[in-house]
């Protein structure tokens, strides 16, 4: 995991990874990253604020630079923007299916995960072997996906995007408490 300092720690030495992406290196550079002076490989030099320009002059400074490149130039909400957008770009290239977003939209409110209990996964999983459950069989019962399931079971059902309302019928179907209410 990568970490993060405001430089001069007094810890001694430089150290040897990244304080952005934690790659080992001899070749770490100061760099300041959004008000943070860190320690950076050759890699992460880039994020550098002090390293981009910001077009002061008057002049155009995009010439012969790529769109990624002349991106870096504007606010942190437009980089937020064209990174959900190139999410979506991606998803829908593997899936070569656009439509849903347009039709359906998004709603995130709709179906939230509630807090849950610590090693809910482990009870989960309990409780459906005490069942006499598989992963598939509990999953075509409850009309939810294997991999919601699954995801629930491991213990990252938050990373999944596996909505309440999984939850909530597994807590109905296997009679267990796994919502930190």
């Amino acid at each position: 995991m990568a970490k993060y300092s405001t430089g001069d720690s007094g810890g001694g030495g430089d150290g040897d990874s990244c304080e952005l992406c934690g790659t080992a290196s001899s070749r770490l550079s100061k760099a300041n990253v959004e008000g943070a002076v860190l320690l950076v490989c050759p890699d992460c030099a880039p994020h550098d604020d002090s390293q981009k320009t910001s077009g002061g002059d008057g002049g155009d400074h995009s010439e012969g630079r790529s769109q990624a490149e002349t991106s870096n130039d504007e606010g942190p909400d437009n980089r937020k923007k064209r990174a959900a957008q190139r999410q979506a770009e991606m998803y829908d290239a593997a899936t070569g299916d656009s439509k849903h977003w347009e039709e359906e939209g998004t709603n995130y409110e709709g179906d939230r995960l509630p807090y849950l209990v610590p090693n809910y996964g482990d009870r989960v999983q309990e409780a459906r072997e005490a069942a006499g459950h598989s992963i598939d069989d509990l999953a075509e019962e409850l009309d939810v996906g294997d991999s919601d399931l699954e995801a629930i079971e491991d213990g990252r059902a938050t990373r999944a995007d596996v909505g309440g309302s999984v939850v909530r019928a597994l807590e109905d179907e296997l009679d267990i408490d796994i919502v930190d209410e």
